[in-house]
């Protein structure tokens, strides 16, 4: 069975130090997969004790079928980063395709989603940086927050994000959209913005693995997807960048849009 299967009906139980420590499973599989638990304790500064309770409390009976369920959900990933979806039967890749944005909505932490939405009840200028293929999904998420009432900036090539860069204030909010979190222009730009002695809100999406981007950033959302290149083209979905900026929008709306605006939920005919 899937690690985020099990884990799944346990999440909203973990307590801040609790989350921490999934946070660190969730970046770290490949690495704990071949460690003892007095490893895995020691490089998350806990108990063997502690990290053993953590482990049952997700939903395992004990570190080895942890380590087991974690070797089986990368090998499964791996098999499926081989495969061309094209080439699998249609009904596998949609299931793929929707437990891939399961996955990303479910380890979103409440507390950093609550940090987002608070900043932006604060009216902040809202930058998108992307590039490639989050670019094109990036277009979409503008739209959606400008909609909102939002003073968004989405510079789209090289140049444009090199001057956007110089008009973020102390208190804008900044989204860095890439998948990869070792692009070398998004690590330039976010080293430049944490080097201020007072800086944005500096907010990443990212694959869910211990990359530099995500390290620079304030709060990290992880999203899950299958790599898909065609023709040498990278085409691979982005579909969680949207779902998670879209929750992030809805969240806002829920809890701020009857002082903001009048807010009314519409069903499509």
């Amino acid at each position: 069975m899937n690690f985020f299967e099990i884990v799944n009906a346990h999440l909203s139980e973990l307590s801040p130090n609790e989350q921490k420590l999934f946070d660190y499973v969730v970046t770290n599989m490949g690495q704990i997969k071949n460690q003892s638990i007095r490893e895995v304790a020691s490089a998350t500064f806990v108990s063997t004790a502690t990290f053993l309770r953590f482990v049952k409390k997700i939903g395992f009976s004990g570190f080895s079928e942890f380590t087991t369920v974690i070797k089986f959900t990368l090998i499964d990933r791996q098999e499926a980063e081989r495969t061309t979806p094209f080439v699998v039967q249609q009904k596998d890749y949609r299931e793929e395709y929707l437990k891939n944005i399961g996955e990303s909505i479910r380890v979103i932490q409440p507390d950093h989603l609550r940090q987002v939405v608070d900043r932006l009840a604060q009216h902040p200028d809202v930058f998108f940086f992307a590039k490639g293929v989050s670019k094109h999904a990036v277009a979409y998420i503008d739209y959606l927050y400008t909609m909102a009432g939002f003073k968004t900036h989405f510079p789209r090539d090289h140049d444009y994000r090199k001057q956007a860069l110089t008009q973020v204030d102390n208190d804008a909010l900044v989204f860095i959209l890439t998948y990869k979190g070792s692009d070398g222009e998004m690590l330039d730009m976010m080293s430049q913005l944490v080097e201020r002695p007072v800086r944005p809100l500096l907010v990443s999406i990212t694959e869910p693995d211990n990359n530099t981007i995500q390290n620079l950033s304030d709060i990290n959302f992880y999203i899950f997807t299958d790599g898909v290149t065609v023709n040498g083209t990278d085409i691979s979905s982005r579909i969680s960048t949207i779902s998670v900026m879209e929750l992030i929008l809805y969240q806002y709306v829920e809890d701020y849009g009857g002082r903001d605006f009048h807010f009314q939920r519409q069903l499509e005919s």
